[in-house]
């Protein structure tokens, strides 16, 4: 069942594509104390790098069983008040809901239905960059570099660069405006779908006011934070004068083509 503005949630999930602040975001959420410890939990190659951490047992062939991985995944992902909170890209989505269906047979192919069931009353945060040349070019780097973060609290690698220096390439940033625009459209219909109304977050307002919007998100999940507790962030901003130029450079060469 998906949240609107009633609550209180079980669970939650941060949605969206890649540069779009998510791990700001979680970091910000995971902050407050009461909306669990936010990570992304589902992404496939990670999962075997956060079963080791969690120590999940592994059957003779090395394999996991779900059941056992979820199970550990909730343990880490909640708070003391049981509110959990997990990051999901487009691609991720599919690869969960395929696993929960064998976890779930009876509610295989509804997957609202499926994400209630292994995560209880569940609201969903939309979060979207407007500006999606910005969003490539951020996400050519960061793909390039390997470093997607700085900061943080307990992700599964990307924190460290094991990439190579950074290099302009327009085709590529291309591309991925163009990946952005289908995934952004693939969450919309899947909302609509689902019959989900997410609570939607852009990119400028979490930029301009972080304690704003994690509060805002709060209410929508129907979660008090505590008087005392300092909302504070755990990722630095990794945009600098190079990502300007490659953000003018690209749209400057678009314009003469």
């Amino acid at each position: 069942m998906a949240v609107s503005v009633a609550g209180p949630a079980d669970s939650y999930f941060v949605c969206g594509t890649p540069r779009t602040g998510s791990s700001l975001l979680l970091g910000l959420l995971e902050s407050t104390g009461v909306a669990g410890r936010p990570q992304a939990y589902f992404r496939e190659p990670d999962e075997p790098l956060w079963a080791e951490r969690w120590q999940v047992p592994r059957s003779a062939d090395g394999g996991l069983d779900y059941v056992d991985y979820l199970r550990a995944a909730l343990a880490a992902g909640r708070t003391g008040n049981g509110v959990f909170g997990a990051k999901l890209m487009w691609g991720t989505l599919d690869e969960l809901v395929a696993k929960l269906g064998r976890v779930f047979p009876d509610r295989a192919g509804d997957d609202a239905g499926l994400l209630g069931s292994a995560f209880g009353r569940t609201g969903f945060v939309f979060l979207r960059r407007a500006d999606i040349v910005a969003q490539a070019v951020s996400w050519l780097r960061a793909e390039q570099t390997g470093a997607w973060y700085i900061g943080g609290n307990g992700e599964i690698g990307g924190g460290v660069g094991t990439g190579g220096p950074p290099s302009f390439d327009a085709g590529r940033i291309g591309q991925l405006i163009q990946l952005i625009g289908q995934h952004n459209a693939a969450w919309e219909a899947w909302f609509a779908s689902a019959g989900i109304r997410p609570h939607r977050v852009s990119y400028a307002e979490l930029d301009a006011g972080m304690a704003g919007v994690t509060l805002a998100i709060l209410d929508f999940l129907g979660l008090d934070v505590p008087d005392e507790r300092v909302i504070v962030p755990r990722h630095e901003r990794q945009a600098d004068e190079l990502t300007a130029q490659w953000i003018e450079r690209y749209r400057l060469e678009s314009a003469r083509s």
